[in-house]
């Protein structure tokens, strides 16, 4: 059997490029539209984004706290980065990619609100 040691899995697995998931991308899409690219608390339902999905972005370099909320001090207010822009805007010129083979494109919050829903 041909395997790769622990430490070459590690090395290799340090080497890639991190990948957004579809609710991360659906939040750091939505900064897309607002203004200085604030990024939303709540989804299009009206429900929190999970804490996890922000600090995960932030981690990874794609949003950056803005300001804390005074009222709220658990509320992690963020923007997006250069970098969370590009990966944002590079989602969704994925998605127009994708949609181009049909004649009715659906809007671009309907997809993400569909893949949310899919994979939520």
């Amino acid at each position: 059997m041909d395997r790769s040691s622990p430490t070459a899995q590690t090395l290799a697995s340090a080497r890639r490029k991190p990948r957004p998931t579809v609710t991360q991308l659906a939040w750091l899409s939505r900064g897309l539209d607002q203004a200085g690219g604030k990024l939303p608390l709540f989804d299009h339902y009206g429900q929190r984004y999970d804490v996890r999905t922000i600090r995960s972005c932030v981690d990874q370099g794609w949003a950056e706290p803005w300001f804390k909320n005074p009222i709220k001090p658990d509320w992690l207010v963020c923007r997006l980065t250069a970098q969370g822009r590009a990966l944002a805007e590079a989602g969704d010129a994925e998605a127009d990619s994708e949609d181009g083979a049909e004649d009715e494109t659906p809007p671009r919050d309907a997809r993400i609100r569909s893949l949310v829903d899919l994979f939520c």
